[in-house]
Order: C-alpha cells, then structure tokens, then sequence
C-alpha cells in the first residue's frame, strides 16, 4: 500500500535557493504601518556602482545591492527598507480599488464550499479523507475503520497553523499497522519542512523531530523506521536517511548521498511496498537504485548506471522491474527486466512519434499508462499478457484534463480517476476496470451557482513564426460578444514554458471573474511545456529558449487577428518561469498588453546562472545552459534575460510579486527588474511590486489569504483596462437564480 497521500514540495522546477531571514515574524509583517502617510510617488532605488566581466564582456549592475550580501541571511536594513517601501507604494496605489479587490474576493469565495471533504478513498483497514470547515483556512485529515466504525481526527492543519503567519503541510504518511503518522510542515515559506511522529493510538506527539526535511516520509520495516531525505545548507536534497523511533535523529543512518551537485535524490516504495526505489538525477540523466524495504541498511541494486541524456523511473511486481525511459525513443518507452539483470531492458511499449508515455502504475491484476495524444490526456489499462492491447478510458469532451488519482492500493477493482476541463469543473470518478464504466463520485460545487451552458471552449491552434503550430485552450461565455457591445473584448493569456510541464486545459472558479465580466481566457501551450511531446518540451530549453517567448507573442497576435480581443486589451500573467516568460515579452512586444502580473519572477536569469555559489544554479544549467564556461551560452542568455534587456521604451502596466522567504526565485530578481523599469522605461503607466515578507514561492498561505492575492490580481487587471465599474454583466451565478 502506498501510505504518503501528498508531497507539497516539488524537487523540480527550482530557480534560486531559500533564503534565512534573520527578521522575527512580528518584524516581517511590514507593509503600511497605521501611522505612516501614504507615499505620493513610487520608491527609486539608488543605483551603486557594480559590474562583472565574463567572456570578455563586462556588464554594469547598479542594482546588485538589493541582494542582501549576508544571505542568506537577510538583514541589510537598506534591502528592507527598500521592499517596504515598495510594499506601501503598492498598497497607496491599490487602496482606491480596494472595494473592486473586496467585490472580486467576496464573489471568488461565494464560489468556494467552504464546509468542503474530499471523497473517502480505503487504504489497507481504513477510509482516508480530508474536509475544510466553514471559514477555515486549512484542512483537517480524518480515517474511519473500512469495516466500519466512528471517524477520527488525525490531524488539525488549523491548530497547527495557529498563530503563524505561514503553515503549510508537506509529506504525510501513516505507518502499514495504522498507528503512526508522519507528517512534515513548513512555517515560513522556505520550503525546510520539520517533520514529527504522531501516535495515533493516543494522540500523542512522539518526542521524535526531523528538522530540515524536504521529501516524502515512506514507513519500513514493520513500521519501526521511516525513510527521509534531509535538505542541506545549500538547499540540496542530496541523501536519503533512515530514522528509527525513539531514537536521536543525530544517529540517523544515511543509506544513500549523491555526490555530484547537479543531481537532486528522490525515494519511494515500489507498487507491492517490497522495495525502497532511490532515484536521482537531473533535468535530463536519471540512476535508480533498489533496497529491500524489510532491509533498509543491505545491498542496493543498481538499476542502470546514469547514462547523460537517458531518463529513466523503475516499479517492481513480482521480482520484475517495469522501466519507463527514453534510451532509444524522445516519447519514452515502457520495458521491463529481470531483478537479476535490472540492466537488460526488454521493450513492452515501444516509443511512438505519435503517443507521448507520460508514465505508468502496476496493479495487481492490470497496469494503467498514461500519456498525451496530439496533447490531450490518456488513460489505458493493459493486461500483464498482452500489454499491447491497450483498453483507453473514453471522455466525451474534446479537451480536458484527466489522470490517476489516488490510488493507494495494489490490489484495486476500481481505479480513482480526477477529470475537468475548462467548462467542467473538477470531477472525482470511479472506474470499474471489469465492466468499463464511470461512477461520478463527486463535482466540485459552486454555491453561488454555475451554468455550464453559459460558456464555451475551444481548442485552436495558431501559427509561430517559424510556422510552428501552437495549440491554445480558450474559454468564453457564449454571449461575450453582447457583455462588449458588440466589439472585441478583452482577453486574459496564461502560460508557463518551462521544465517540461504542459498547463492542462482545467477549470478555474476564480477565472469566473474574469470571464464573467466579457473576457476570455485563453492557454497558449507553448514549446518548453511537454504538451505536444517531449520535442515540444526540449524546443524550449536551452538554445531554443526564446522560441517560448516568441510562440506566447505569436498567439497573442493571432489571437487579435483571429478578431477574439484587440492590442491592447490582452492581460497575461505567470509565475516563477513564466514569470521570466511575462518579462521577455513585454520586452518584446509591449505594445500587445494592456496589463501583466508576474508571479516570483525568474528575470535575472544571467547573473543566478552565473553564480555558483547559489546552491540551485549547477542543478539549473541542464535546463538554461552554463554561461560560466560557455561564451554561447552567455551571450545567448544574456539577449533574452529579461532584466538584462529592459530597455527605454513604454511597457504596459505591471504587477510584480515576490517572496522574502522564496527559496526557487529569490526575492531580488523581481527588486532589481522593478528598480530597473523605473529608471529606464518611457511611459507613466502603474509598476507595482508586492514582497511577502513571511512567505515564499507560493505566496501567502491559507486558502482564503491566497484568494485574496488573485482577487487583488484582477482588481488590478481590471483598473488598468477601465472594466471594474464601466462593465456590469448577468454573472453566472445570477443566471442560475
């Protein structure tokens, strides 16, 4: 049984490292102070000289001083100074639109079941499930004996978020025999989780406390040890440990560390719990290793050794391995091999130009392989006799978003599935593998009210300029063109492009807000997503970086002349990659948007790749390239790096947001970018930036605290298109009554 229900932290798609803010938590809370005036024009950051040489280029860097030179520890108290003062620019500048931000967060959280579970799901003798109360925050976890019996609390995120300005939970895993849970959670946003042992017999905390953890927490051994990964100084997760109960974590034994500072190390249990599977790598070379789960501490089988360029991820069923890996095809294929020559890979699935394999689940009696065709989800179940023959799970809408969903045992008659699309909302099935039929177990309501029939999707595709095809999702309400008067109205674009991941074509409560009120909104899936394959993935990486940002213009143009909205009236936004994704195009092509948010912004792309020292960048080079032993690649970053290339001309009107505690994209890449754009640009449109000063990549915590930032991300969207007060529209709600 696989007993981790979630890992909230991610070992990919990492830009920066975490910072140490030596601020308390009461000091962090800055902002505008009740006292003080509000600011009558925008903070100007001093400009110190500063400039580096690389390749026989020297570049100035004037705004160098915004990375605090103790980090990570933070308290240069000019750094601080400065971000509050931006933090009061923002909120002067918001504060007359603080009755729009209030409207568009009271109408996203009428849409919210506030008194919310998720459906029951068995996992060995008991019912697992989770549920928000009214006005809560954070959830509370419960299980109930699967042969029946009254349900207990097994953990409270509320009583343990109490007090704190952050909480998140992270890994949480509860031991084979039902006794133990192990969970990890995060307190500032660094993404350093500690981990703890509850009895779950008594309700007590062990004295047990793993500090610095950033992993899954898997059970071993009759349940007497649990398996972790501990972050290090640098932020590396480079080791995989065992703790015994009741022991000091000083006595930890570390089973496995990976000495190259590139690779990142990964652990779980194999389908039938037999196996602990070690896994490391980077963005493009894997090696996985395998140790009885009975015996932790012996002898570990090396799968395969790495091989630069082949990916590879392993399960086991009955002593034979199952490997997904793109050793001889860029769509992957799916092998299997002997567990007494794991290295001799026999082909089950062969790759395919057509079917990208995403990956693959074993079961007792069956195997489910997930993968993408012509960019929309499968799911098909195989038989272990004749895998070939593929039984695919059939949706009726032409574009969606569907895949596995938590499904904790080996021996399973019905498969938990999750389905949505852009007009559906989020759907829980089950999937009777015997008789091929779909059980609609649950429907993310919408209490204030939705009718599906008021929208429409569609899946386009639009021309690059390299004469690429770019599929884009769109969605608008089927009356759009009467909310507009007739005229094209505004649209809002999204996207990310990067590290392989495809944006699905899913449903959104809060988009609701933007659509209701005549836009549409559209998801260009552009080259360094996986969307269309792992082609489309590497057609954005590396040397062909920039064919992301020339694709997302490329929609954007098309999308005006296709007559869907105008220049001007196109909104976009993205975070973190797709945060660097806003700065190149409004560098690019300024004059398409009326407006763009950019979410922890990866801007200062060359100065963080050329620093080694940051304990991420030798992980990134995979993905960006090395500037620091390539004059190509310096040169071919340095002329897409958003904040390199700012340059004097007018931008559109720009929200920024950044975390003080963000351990992907520090927070002085969006300070510099910001601090640059005012000196430079030639326009007197709003620049606006946000620094969570007790949070990180994520933002601010709490489902209610996180709502609000989006519905001040439109409030601000819809200032700058004069929408909030000029457009008053039936609401989908409304339409209900």
């Amino acid at each position: 049984m696989k007993h981790t229900f979630f890992l909230a932290a991610a070992m990919t798609s990492c830009l920066a490292i975490s910072p140490l803010s030596a601020q308390t938590e009461t000091d962090q809370k800055d902002n505008l102070s009740v006292s003080q005036p509000a600011p009558t024009s925008p903070p100007v950051a001093e400009k110190r000289a500063h400039s580096y040489t690389h390749h026989g280029i020297t570049i100035s860097d004037p705004y160098h001083w915004l990375k605090d030179q103790s980090y990570p520890v933070i308290d240069d108290e000019d750094v601080l100074d400065h971000l509050k003062a931006e933090n009061a620019w923002f909120e002067a500048q918001m504060a007359p639109f603080k009755a729009d931000t209030e409207t568009l967060f009271e109408e996203m959280r009428a849409r919210i079941k506030e008194d919310d579970s998720t459906v029951p799901q068995k996992d060995g003798d008991y019912l697992y499930w989770s549920e928000f109360e009214e006005g809560s925050q954070y959830r509370k976890h419960y299980r109930k004996p699967a042969a029946g019996g009254d349900a207990q609390l097994i953990l409270d995120e509320n009583a343990l978020a109490d007090g704190l300005e952050y909480f998140r939970l992270g890994a949480m895993s509860v031991s084979d025999n039902g006794r133990y849970l192990a969970y990890a959670y995060d307190d500032n946003g660094s993404e350093r989780f500690t981990a703890r042992i509850k009895d779950l017999e008594t309700g007590e905390l062990l004295d047990d406390v793993i500090p610095e953890t950033l992993s899954s927490l898997i059970w071993l051994k009759d349940d007497s040890i649990l398996a972790y990964s501990k972050v290090d100084d640098n932020w590396r997760v480079n080791n995989v440990r065992l703790h015994t109960i009741g022991t000091q974590v000083e006595d930890d034994v570390e089973i496995f560390v990976e000495e190259d500072v590139t690779f990142r190390v990964g652990a779980g249990l194999s389908a039938q719990d037999d196996w602990l599977i070690i896994a490391t790598g980077d963005n493009e070379t894997s090696e996985v290793r395998l140790v009885r789960a009975d015996n932790p501490t012996g002898e570990q089988i090396v799968v395969k050794p790495r091989q630069k360029g082949v990916e590879y991820s392993v399960d086991v069923r009955d002593e034979e391995l199952f490997i997904w890996t793109n050793d001889d095809h860029i769509n992957f294929r799916l092998a299997k091999a002997s567990i007494d020559a794991p290295g001799a890979w026999e082909t089950v699935l062969a790759g395919s130009d057509n079917f990208y394999l995403t990956g693959f689940d074993l079961f007792k009696d069956f195997m489910v392989t997930e993968g993408r065709l012509n960019g929309l989800d499968q799911i098909q179940i195989r038989s272990y006799d004749a895998p070939l023959d593929a039984t695919p799970i059939e949706f009726a809408e032409a574009s969606y978003d569907a895949g596995l969903f938590n499904n904790p045992e080996y021996d399973m008659s019905k498969l938990r599935l999750s389905y949505e699309s852009m007009v559906t909302p989020d759907s829980v099935y089950d999937y009777d593998v015997a008789s091929g039929s779909l059980e609609l177990l649950k429907q993310q309501e919408i209490p204030s009210g939705y009718d599906a029939s008021l929208y429409t999707t569609e899946r386009l595709a639009i021309e690059a300029r390299d004469g690429t095809m770019v599929p884009v999702s769109i969605v608008y309400r089927k009356d759009r063109d009467q909310l507009n008067g007739g005229a094209a109205g505004p649209l809002h674009l999204y996207a990310y492009g990067a590290y392989g991941y495809a944006v699905p074509p899913g449903f959104s409560t809060t988009r609701l807000s933007l659509v209701d009120r005549g836009f549409a909104y559209a998801i260009a899936h552009i080259r360094g997503g996986d969307d269309l394959g792992r082609r489309w993935y590497l057609q954005g990486k590396l040397n062909e970086r920039t064919n992301t940002f020339n694709d997302f213009v490329d929609v954007g143009r098309g999308l005006v002349d296709l007559g869907y909205t105008k220049q001007g009236m196109v909104t976009a936004s993205g975070g973190s990659a797709g945060g660097e994704l806003m700065g190149a195009v409004i560098n690019q092509d300024p004059s398409l948007f009326g407006a763009v948010a950019a979410h922890v912004p990866f801007v200062d792309v060359l100065n963080t790749m050329l620093d080694e020292d940051l304990p991420l960048t030798p992980g990134e080079w995979q993905e960006w390239g090395n500037p620091i032993t390539s004059k190509q690649a310096f040169a071919y970053m340095l002329s897409y790096s958003p904040y390199d290339q700012v340059s004097a001309q007018d931008y559109p009107p720009l929200l920024v947001t950044a975390g003080l505690n963000d351990p992907r994209v520090t927070y002085w890449e969006p300070a510099k970018w910001v601090a640059k754009l005012r000196e430079v640009k030639t326009d007197d449109n709003s620049l606006l930036l946000k620094t969570n000063m007790g949070a990180g990549h994520g933002g601010k915590s709490g489902r209610w605290n996180s709502l609000y930032e989006t519905a001040e991300e439109f409030s601000f969207l819809l200032w700058q298109l004069d929408k909030a007060k000029k457009v008053k529209v039936q609401t989908s709600d409304e339409s209900a009554d």
